[in-house]
């Protein structure tokens, strides 16, 4: 079973930029599907952005232009890089794998706080 760590998340304020890092303790390459989704507080958890084995992204209307999610096959890490934060954007974070199968992991999760 893969493990996927998080990290990245912190405190910014609104227009801000972070940058999150997901590790994967195996080739991300076996996955069909990497995503991240976050959870705000209060609510249910959501799907952010994909990107699938062929590099293909798509990514949440609200997110749409600010956001990008991209990997790095060689480190076997999926990266969100978030621009021009919002409060809206508070949440909890996570990475998901998504094998060929329809098996998914999950990673602990990052918290970003978007705040003055």
């Amino acid at each position: 079973q893969v493990q996927l760590m998080e990290s990245g998340g912190g405190l910014v304020p609104p227009g801000g930029s972070l940058r999150l890092s997901c590790a994967a303790s195996t080739t991300i390459t076996k996955f069909e599907v990497m995503a991240w989704y976050r959870q705000p507080p209060g609510k249910q958890r959501e799907l952010v952005a994909t990107i699938t084995t062929s590099g293909s992204t798509n990514y949440r209307d609200s997110v749409k232009g600010r956001f990008t999610i991209s990997r790095d096959t060689a480190e076997d890490t999926v990266y969100l890089q978030m621009d021009s934060l919002k409060p809206d954007d508070t949440a909890v974070y996570y990475c998901q794998s998504q094998a060929f199968g329809g098996y998914t992991s999950w990673g602990q999760g990052t918290q970003v706080t978007v705040s003055s």
